[in-house]
């Protein structure tokens, strides 16, 4: 089986650039199933509903979440959607799931996203959190696919160590630049530190480049707004051995407008 993950879609560049390319990349890829991070994905923070829909449209299997999950009031409309997912360590009454088990054909893979807590909001361990949610998928499927948002690389490869054998890939989302340190861990499980960001390359982490540097030569806030000019694809294509749940190959993708 063949999954390809898409990292953080920020606004409508990067919206865009899915809609050109992530058609073609299923088709020559022979993809069976697609996850993207889609978190900032209405207007560089947040998901709306017309935004969710015209990511499905494009092919996309599964949304997952972060930080900005609840940005927008919008949100209440699309997060009972099963295809829609965020952090599974939010508190038990925060509306939404924060995992699914999906059909492909005869084969089930199960989609979680979780969220680190370091620079982050500070939600429930996201490593005690997970391990009943793994055990109970763990009964219907070894395909497991985990999106784990958070800050600083430790954390995103301790939880890649932790999940090692028990999740069939662990990849990180949030910070927005592609790491170069893709790799089969130990007992069979695909790590991506970041698989990178879906939207303009000529910002920063997709920002309008002058608003953020203004914001550091004069420590004042300023409204971010999604930069223009080109576009960047990037993300993980995955395969998986769905008898055994164990990863057979990450490789990392890259398209440019």
């Amino acid at each position: 089986m063949k999954i390809l993950f898409i990292g953080d879609i920020v606004g409508e560049p990067g919206r865009g650039i899915v809609k050109r390319y992530v058609p073609e990349i299923i088709k020559s890829e022979n993809i069976d199933f697609t996850i993207a991070n889609a978190e900032n994905a209405a207007g560089g923070k947040g998901l709306t509903q017309s935004v969710s829909e015209e990511i499905f449209s494009c092919g996309i299997n599964a949304i997952t979440l972060g930080n900005h999950t609840f940005a927008r009031k919008e949100i209440e409309l699309i997060i009972g959607d099963p295809r829609i997912l965020r952090p599974l360590n939010y508190p038990a009454v925060v509306p939404g799931r924060g995992w699914n088990i999906f059909d492909v054909g005869d084969i089930k893979i199960a989609v979680i996203n979780a969220m680190g807590r370091v620079y982050m909001p500070l939600l429930d361990c996201p490593f005690h959190t997970i391990d009943p949610i793994i055990e109970q998928i763990s009964q219907k499927t070894r395909n497991i696919i985990v999106d784990f948002h958070a800050e600083i690389t430790s954390e995103k490869q301790s939880f890649g160590q932790y999940l090692n054998g028990k999740a069939s890939a662990v990849i990180g989302t949030h910070t927005h630049v592609q790491t170069a340190d893709e790799q089969i861990l130990s007992e069979g499980t695909a790590y991506i530190t970041d698989c990178g960001m879906t939207g303009p390359s000529e910002g920063i982490i997709g920002v309008d480049r002058e608003i953020i540097l203004k914001k550091y030569l004069t420590s004042l806030p300023y409204k971010f707004v999604v930069a223009k000019g080109p576009s960047m694809l990037n993300g993980v294509i995955i395969e998986i051995d769905e008898n055994t749940g164990k990863a057979k190959n990450i490789s990392r993708i890259k398209k440019r407008s």
